[in-house]
């Protein structure tokens, strides 16, 4: 009986933790360049000594890789990425990672976030260009051209998630394991003038919050059921009938 309380617990737990990222994911549903999270869970086998019971493990976070839509802005500093790559921005606690393409260029000439922290070229360095030149046209592989001249390049940086990650700031990541800057075009690259919408369905994500909440309460129904028995079964044993 007991063994059915912390079955009931452990779905709980991961129910719990799947409701919080569901309903990240639909407050973010109109975040530009955000990327919905997913959770992976696993079962876990554990002896009672009579048998063995099933739990549910945790879970394990994870960054769906489905793209956004595209929007065109028509600005010359809004950029989005076509593939499987990141922008590298510098904060003041270290590097992250975003897919989130609004820049502007400052007074001084450096190109930076709409947080106002400086985006990195793929040597990891800050990207300067001429205040005083015209808007900077973009290829593909994230090079900066200014009145003819090459001034510098955004960085695309590929990142492996598997080993895990921190959410940091509004839509920065910062994955466990250190990312590489993107050496071929083809796979990933540059497009001006747009930026890209979040790639969470709202309605899909509604949905599924709808059922996982039914679903926790049916949990808590069934958990309370068990406790009664079990204390009505204490009560018995108790007074010796």
């Amino acid at each position: 009986m007991q063994s059915s309380l912390y079955v009931s617990l452990s779905s709980q737990i991961a129910l719990e933790r799947r409701l919080t990222t569901l309903a990240d994911n639909v407050a973010n549903a109109n975040t530009t360049g955000f990327r919905a999270t997913e959770v992976k869970f696993n079962e876990v086998l554990a002896n009672t000594g009579s048998t063995d019971v099933s739990f549910v493990d945790q879970g394990q976070d994870y960054l769906t890789t489905a793209n956004g839509g595209l929007k065109s802005t028509g600005s010359q500093f809004d950029f989005a990425i076509r593939g499987d790559a990141w922008f590298m921005i510098e904060t003041p606690t270290g590097n992250m990672l975003t897919r989130d393409g609004r820049f502007t260029l400052t007074a001084t000439g450096e190109l930076v976030n709409v947080d106002g922290h400086p985006v990195l070229d793929p040597g990891e360095a800050p990207i300067q260009l001429d205040p005083d030149g015209e808007p900077p046209k973009a290829g593909r592989d994230g090079g900066l051209t200014q009145d003819g001249f090459r001034r510098g390049a955004i960085g695309l940086f590929s990142a492996d998630f598997t080993d895990g990650f921190a959410r940091k700031a509004s839509l920065g990541i910062v994955p466990t394991i250190p990312p590489e800057p993107v050496l071929d075009a083809d796979s990933a690259g540059l497009v001006q003038g747009y930026i890209e919408n979040s790639n969470v369905n709202a309605m899909a994500e509604m949905s599924r919050l709808i059922m996982i909440s039914r679903a926790f309460e049916n949990i808590s129904a069934m958990t309370r059921a068990t406790e009664d028995v079990f204390k009505e079964a204490i009560r018995t044993l108790g007074s010796g009938r």
